[in-house]
């Protein structure tokens, strides 16, 4: 196996999750380091965490809003924020999102209150 992975996310299916409508690259079970999606926020995303992985949220275009913790952060295109393990958060606005998990995603590793 190489030590690079290439993406092309424009080939890369739509799906729908709890956050509005993805793109998801670099998903794979020997893929455990990081993973990348593409992002459009819909009005209903909901508040979740995660215990094992990180995540940078990359704002690409549109005005909106993360709540982390509680606090509400105004997000605008070429803002970033790490969201650390057991941060209960949700964005919301119309953004699009690049977002970097750091371990790989894992949809076992998103829990709601």
């Amino acid at each position: 196996m190489a030590n690079y992975i290439v993406a092309h996310v424009d080939h890369i299916d739509v799906e729908t999750c709890s956050c509005g409508y993805v793109q998801r690259a670099f998903i794979s079970p020997e893929n455990k380091t990081a993973s990348l999606y593409l992002l459009d926020v819909a009005d209903d995303a909901k508040t979740h965490y995660h215990k094992e992985h990180a995540e940078i949220y990359l704002i690409l275009s549109g005005d909106g809003y993360i709540e982390a913790d509680g606090k509400l952060i105004l997000l605008k295109p070429e803002t970033a924020v790490l969201i650390k393990p057991g941060c209960r958060h949700h964005a919301g606005g119309r953004i699009r999102i690049a977002n970097i998990s750091i371990l790989s995603y894992d949809l076992k590793d998103e829990y709601f209150d």
